[in-house]
C-alpha cells in the first residue's frame, strides 16, 4: 500500500471575506474529491481571506497511480479560475 499527501498553497483572487474564501474552497474540495476519489481537507491560513492551504490524501497499491493521481491533481489546480496554485509540495510514503 503507498500512501500518497500533499500541500497545496492557493491565492483566492477575487475574495474579499473569509465568506466568499470558504465558497469558492468549499466547490474546489468537492471537485477535487469527487474527480480524483481524494481526500481534502483546508489545513492552514484559516484566517487570510486570499490564501489557503489545503492538504489532500490519496492510498493505492501503487506508488505510479499515486504519482499519477497528484500529477493530476496539480493539473487541475493549475488551471482553476478563481485559485491560483502557489506552491504544491507532495510526497509518497
Amino acid at each position: 500500500m503507498v500512501v500518497g499527501v500533499a500541500t497545496a498553497r492557493l491565492f483566492i483572487r477575487a475574495s474579499r471575506s473569509l465568506k466568499e474564501k470558504r465558497r469558492v474552497l468549499q466547490s474546489l474540495k468537492e471537485r477535487l474529491r469527487k474527480r480524483f476519489n481524494i481526500s481534502v481537507a483546508e489545513v492552514g491560513a484559516q484566517d487570510n481571506h486570499q490564501v489557503a492551504e489545503l492538504g489532500l490524501a490519496t492510498v493505492s497499491w501503487s506508488r505510479g497511480v499515486v504519482e499519477k493521481t497528484l500529477e493530476a491533481v496539480r493539473g487541475f489546480l493549475e488551471h482553476q479560475p478563481q485559485a491560483a496554485l502557489s506552491a504544491l509540495q507532495w510526497e509518497c510514503l
